[in-house]
C-alpha cells in the first residue's frame, strides 16, 4: 500500500523540526500536521526533534500528545535519542508524555548504557535520579552502564563521575560480562586507576558507591 502523500501541514511541520521553531510547529499542528507521520525511516517529527535537541520543538509535540515511545527502523526512539545525545532538556521535556524507560535500542541497551559509554555525567546523574530506570540492565553485549562505561570509556574525569554516579544509584560493581570480567577488572587492565579505585571501594562497601561530586543532577 502506498503511504499518503504528505499534506502542506505535514510539510511544514518537518520544516519547523528542522528549523527549531516552535511557533511554526504549533501552527502546522493547528492546520491539521499529522503528529505521528514518519519520514523515510521511520521517524516521527518527535525524534527528529530530540535528534536535533529541538526542546521547544519537542514541548510544542509532547504537548500535542505525540508518542514519546515510537521506535524507528533502527529502534530508537525519543527516549532513547537522550541517552545518545546526553541532552538533559530534552529528558525532562519528555517526562510528561510518559515514556517507557524500559525500551531498548537495537543493541538491547536502556537510554543509561549509551550515556554512560559517552560520558554524559548529567544527563546519568538526572535520568537515575529522576527515572526508576534499570541501572543494572544488561544489552546484548553482556554489559550493564557500569561495564560501558569502563569498557568503552576513557578513564577520564568524564567516566570517572559517571562511574561514581552508576555505584551511588546501587550498580552492582560485581556483575561481569559475558567472559565473566568484572568493570573493576577492566579498569585494571586499561590502567584506568582512578576508575578502579572507586570500584575498589565500591566492592569493599558491599556495592555501595561514593556520591559523584560537582554538577548539578
Amino acid at each position: 500500500m502506498t503511504a499518503k502523500p504528505p499534506t502542506p501541514a505535514d510539510l511544514a511541520l518537518s520544516d519547523a523540526v528542522g528549523r527549531g521553531d516552535a511557533d511554526a510547529a504549533r501552527a502546522a499542528l493547528r492546520a491539521g500536521a499529522d503528529r505521528e507521520r514518519c519520514d523515510g525511516q521511520g521517524r516521527t517529527p518527535l525524534l527528529l526533534a530530540a535528534l536535533a535537541d529541538r526542546v521547544a520543538v519537542a514541548e510544542v509535540l509532547v504537548g500535542a500528545g505525540a508518542d514519546v515511545n515510537a521506535q524507528d527502523a533502527r529502534d530508537d526512539s525519543t527516549w532513547l535519542v537522550t541517552g545518545v545525545t546526553g541532552s538533559v532538556a530534552m529528558m525532562r521535556t519528555l517526562l510528561p508524555g510518559g515514556p517507557d524507560v524500559t525500551l531498548t535500542n537495537r543493541f538491547g541497551g536502556v537510554s543509561v548504557v549509551p550515556a554512560s559509554e559517552r560520558g554524559h555525567v548529567a544527563y546519568v546523574r538526572a535520568v537515575l535520579a529522576e527515572t526508576d530506570i534499570d541501572v543494572d540492565h544488561v544489552n546484548r553485549l553482556g554489559w550493564t552502564a557500569l561495564l560501558e562505561a569502563v569498557v568503552l570509556g576513557d578513564g577520564g574525569r568524564a567516566h570517572q563521575d559517571v562511574v561514581a554516579a552508576l555505584l551511588a544509584a546501587g550498580a552492582d560493581p560485581a556483575l561481569s560480562d559475558g567472559d565473566g570480567v568484572t568493570a573493576r577488572a577492566h579498569a585494571e587492565r586499561r590502567g584506568f586507576e582512578a576508575v578502579a579505585d572507586l570500584l575498589r571501594r565500591a566492592e569493599s562497601q558491599g556495592g555501595e558507591g561514593p556520591r559523584a561530586g560537582g554538577g548539578g543532577r
